[in-house]
């Protein structure tokens, strides 16, 4: 495995960026800049029914508005199908892994056998060692890892430490269904190891997929990349995020008037921290950033917290660099496409000359529209019917 650090970020492409990929893009970006490596972009699009165009530009978009930028191409798993199943016919001439041939109904009687005993689903591995010439007639063959039947998977993970798993627990998954397509599980061994990954950094909900790519890896007789699981993102009540809390697409971010950079400082002490250090410019956390200072425990979002340090943000920010990112996010803000329709030389000239004041009371671009209202008033400023009777009495 190289010597250079590769990392990547992996999304799928069936709803918009959402804050946890967002935090995890942010993490592989960090570490990929902070060891002089690189970062790569994988959109995982093999679910065709819920893969759409819409929601991989939307993708893009929003990790090009956070200054996360990847290296070299995107890569768009579903078009390596065919090297995916090229890797799995490899493994059976290895001796690794096996056609099975199960009907529907067979699958569903072990499933239910196992329920019956109160155990979790396994397959029972009844084609590991049989001669395919046996399958019967009309049955389409899966291909199988053959998983080892003792001891134990260990996983080495900067964050989560030494995570151990019962082989007996693993069972001889399916790594090539029987229409030809390669399972999630398969396909991302593969890309990982052609595209030169080797640190991995994912959310701590694929800890349990570590153990069966690691068997993959192993029947390869490929180097496992570091691996490297994040917490997961809660609410401020400690409940899994949902939009209530802040689970919701970085444009959603855009719109609200929070700026790329406090979005990100806020997003990197999300489970990770400098000491004390709360505000923190691009430059620090390429800095100091490492995998192995992240935390175990679950992160809380907390709106307020966001936009109290995004108003930090906008205070330090230098006054011309905070007019142009202003400008530029007015078509994404409330209000703010009337008000860019209106800013003429001589009105950016004024906006310019308060940005210091205003700046000064507005925790997010919103907020400053709202402060700069009073720049784009129409002369004589309108009259309500309470101040008009006290002016003709």
């Amino acid at each position: 495995m190289s010597d250079k650090v590769v990392t990547r970020f992996a999304p799928s492409p069936t709803g918009y960026l959402h804050i946890g990929g967002a935090r995890t893009a942010l993490f592989n970006w960090l570490y990929a800049r902070h060891s002089g490596g690189t970062m790569l972009l994988r959109i995982e699009d093999t679910d065709r029914e819920r893969s759409t165009e819409a929601a991989t530009a939307a993708i893009l978009d929003g990790l090009t508005w956070l200054g996360l930028s990847w290296d070299g191409e995107a890569v768009s798993q579903f078009e390596r199908a065919p090297r995916h199943r090229e890797v799995a016919v490899d493994l059976v001439r290895l001796g690794k892994a096996y056609y099975s041939y199960e009907t529907p109904a067979e699958l569903e009687a072990m499933r239910e056998a196992a329920r019956a005993k109160g155990l979790p689903p396994r397959y029972n591995g009844q084609w590991r060692d049989r001669d395919p010439s046996e399958a019967p007639p009309g049955i389409k063959g899966a291909i199988r890892i053959k998983a080892p039947a003792e001891g134990e998977t260990v996983v080495h993970d900067r964050v989560q430490g030494e995570v151990r798993f019962p082989n007996k627990d693993l069972d001889d998954f399916i790594i090539l269904r029987s229409d030809g397509n390669p399972t999630y599980m398969h396909a991302v061994v593969v890309d990982d190891h052609d595209m030169g990954v080797t640190h991995i950094i994912r959310g701590d909900d694929h800890l349990t997929n570590a153990a069966r790519q690691t068997v993959i890896y192993n029947a390869m007789g490929w180097d496992v990349p570091s691996m490297s699981h994040i917490p997961l993102i809660h609410g401020a009540d400690g409940a899994k995020l949902s939009k209530r809390h802040g689970a919701l697409g970085v444009e959603a971010y855009r719109s609200m008037g929070y700026l790329p950079e406090a979005l990100l400082n806020y997003l990197a002490r999300l489970g990770w921290s400098h000491g004390d250090d709360e505000v923190m410019s691009i430059k620090d956390m390429i800095g100091w950033f490492d995998i192995g200072d992240v935390n175990k425990g679950a992160a809380r979002f907390d709106f307020a917290k966001l936009e109290a340090l995004n108003g930090v943000h906008m205070r330090k920010m230098d006054d011309h660099a905070l007019f142009d990112i202003f400008v530029a996010t007015l078509p994404y803000l409330e209000g703010g496409p009337a008000l860019a329709a209106r800013l003429d030389d001589k009105k950016k000239a004024q906006l310019l000359a308060a940005l210091p004041g205003l700046k000064e009371r507005a925790k997010t671009l919103v907020e400053l529209v709202d402060g700069a209202g009073f720049l784009f008033a129409e002369r004589p400023l309108p009259v309500d019917e309470k101040a008009a009777a006290l002016l003709s009495g």
